[in-house]
């Protein structure tokens, strides 16, 4: 999951709210919880996350030596052509890794991936 989806439901927007809900498992890279730590204005809001995440028993999926080597070949072939970021390049690579959907809100981030499925979340 890509993090602009974890903001939306923070903000309360009952669309992300709602799809986080009907998600079956919820596996994220460790680049989207860096990417949310940096956005913390405080403790409670981080540990209200954590409790959250723990409650949907989600499961943050680690940035391995194979994924981070994915995601150095997606910048490679697509930082100068389509504007990939290095965090968009790992959580793609971890979501190809793990043969999982990209739920997020900036599918143009993300389209130019060859094989990475991708499922819109609107907030």
């Amino acid at each position: 999951m890509d993090t602009d989806v974890w903001i939306w439901y923070l903000r309360g927007l009952p669309a992300a709210a709602d799809r986080l809900d009907r998600l079956q498992g919820l596996m994220f890279s460790s680049m989207s919880w860096m990417e949310l730590l940096q956005g913390f204005r405080n403790r409670a809001e981080q540990k209200a996350v954590m409790k959250s995440l723990e409650m949907r028993h989600a499961i943050r999926l680690p940035i391995t030596a194979e994924i981070s080597e994915w995601a150095v070949g997606l910048m490679e072939s697509q930082t100068l052509s389509h504007g990939l970021r290095s965090g968009d390049a790992i959580i793609a690579a971890t979501a190809l890794r793990h043969d999982l959907v990209l739920l997020t809100g900036n599918v143009r981030h993300f389209a130019s991936v060859d094989g990475l499925s991708i499922e819109r979340c609107l907030p």
